[in-house]
C-alpha cells in the first residue's frame, strides 16, 4: 500500500534513544510525476531534520513517472530518534506539493509473514533454511496449508502450522468458509506479507483484491501454454530448450500480477521429464528467494502491471 499526499503506509519501529542499540535506519520510498526539484526536496527535507542519507536510487520510467528509494539514517534527527510523527509530517507536506504516493519503513519493525504451501515441500524448505541462516530478515509465525503434509517440516523448524482444508464437496460456500479461516489468522497474527510457497488452491477474486501486492507467488515458466497437470511431461513432449520460473505479486486475474524475478535455465535432449522437474524447482526455490529478499529489503515499487525492483 502507498500514503498518498499525507496519507503514508509506515513500518514503526519503538521509540528509543540513539543509545538503547535499536536501529535507526530507515528506507523512503516514493512514486510520483516527473518533475524538476524532487530530489532536491527530499535531501533538503532529511539534511534539514538531521538525517544522514547512505544511499539513494532514482528511475523515471517512460510514461514519465518518477521512483526513488532512499536509505537514511535518524540517529542525530533534531527532534529526536523517537519523534517519528515529526518526519513522517514533513515528508506528507513535500509529498502534497508534488503529488507524490510514498511509504517510509523503519529498520526496526520486522515484517511478518505468513507462508502457504500445499504438498511440495522444496520452496517452503528452502526459506526456512534461509530464514534459520539470517539471509531472510522476517518473522514466520505461521504456516497454513490446505493439506497436513507439511507439519513435520514446519515442527522440525519451530513454526507454528495450520492444516485448513477445503471441504471436498463444499462446493463454493466451502472454499469461502477456507478463506476466511485463513483471513482470521492473517488478521490476528498481524501478517504483513502473504508467500505462496506453491500453494496449489486459486482464491478468490475478493481475497486476492484484499492482499493483492503483499503476496508473492511463485510458478514454473509454462504458463500459459502447459496449464494444469503435468506441465513438465507436456513440455517435454514438445521439446522445449528452455525452462524458468517466475515470482510475482499476486492479483485476482490468475498468475497475472506484476513480476518481481524471473530466471532461466537451458534443456538439452539428455534432459529427461524428473531432470527438467529438478531443474525447475530448483529455479522455483532460487527466484522466489530473490523475489522475497527483494521484498522484504523494501526494493520493490509497482508501476501499473510492471515493477521497478532497485538494487539491494
Amino acid at each position: 500500500m502507498w500514503g498518498k499526499n499525507g496519507g503514508p503506509t509506515c513500518s514503526r519501529t519503538p521509540q528509543a534513544d540513539a543509545s538503547d542499540g535499536v536501529s535507526h535506519l530507515a528506507t523512503l520510498m516514493v512514486k510520483c510525476p516527473d518533475r524538476k526539484g524532487v530530489i532536491a526536496a527530499l535531501a533538503q527535507l532529511l539534511y534539514g531534520l538531521g538525517c544522514n542519507i547512505l544511499a539513494s536510487d532514482q528511475f523515471t520510467a517512460e510514461e514519465g513517472v518518477y521512483f526513488q528509494r532512499i536509505r537514511f539514517d535518524l540517529t542525530d534527527m533534531v527532534v529526536g530518534t523517537a519523534n517519528k510523527a515529526v518526519l513522517e509530517r514533513a515528508i506528507a507536506e513535500v509529498a502534497d506539493r508534488f503529488g507524490m504516493e510514498w511509504r517510509l519503513f523503519y529498520d526496526g519493525a520486522v515484517k511478518r509473514v505468513a507462508i502457504l504451501v500445499s504438498r511440495l515441500d522444496h520452496c517452503l524448505y528452502d526459506i526456512l533454511i534461509r530464514h534459520r541462516a539470517g539471509e531472510l530478515r522476517c518473522e514466520i509465525p505461521i504456516i497454513i496449508s490446505n493439506h497436513p503434509d507439511l507439519e513435520g517440516i514446519a515442527a522440525s523448524f519451530g513454526v507454528p502450522f495450520k492444516h485448513l482444508p477445503v471441504v471436498p464437496g463444499s462446493g463454493p460456500e466451502g472454499k469461502r468458509a477456507q478463506e476466511a479461516q485463513i483471513e482470521a489468522l492473517l488478521e490476528e497474527l498481524g501478517i504483513d506479507l502473504i508467500v505462496l510457497a506453491r500453494y496449489m488452491q486459486i482464491f478468490s477474486e475478493e481475497f486476492c483484491s484484499r492482499h493483492a501486492m503483499h503476496t508473492i507467488n511463485i510458478h514454473h515458466s509454462f504458463l500459459p501454454a502447459f496449464e494444469g497437470a503435468k506441465p513438465y511431461h507436456r513440455a517435454y513432449e514438445r521439446g522445449v530448450k528452455v525452462i524458468g520460473a517466475t515470482a510475482h505479486y499476486a492479483t485476482s486475474e490468475l498468475d497475472a500480477g506484476p513480476i518481481i524475478e524471473q530466471d532461466v535455465t537451458r534443456i538439452s535432449h539428455r534432459d529427461s521429464v524428473q531432470d527438467m522437474i529438478r531443474k525447475g524447482r530448483d529455479l522455483e526455490r532460487l527466484v522466489l528467494a530473490r523475489a522475497l529478499r527483494s521484498v522484504l529489503s523494501d526494493c520493490v515499487m509497482v508501476n501499473g502491471n510492471r515493477t521497478v525492483v532497485f538494487e539491494i
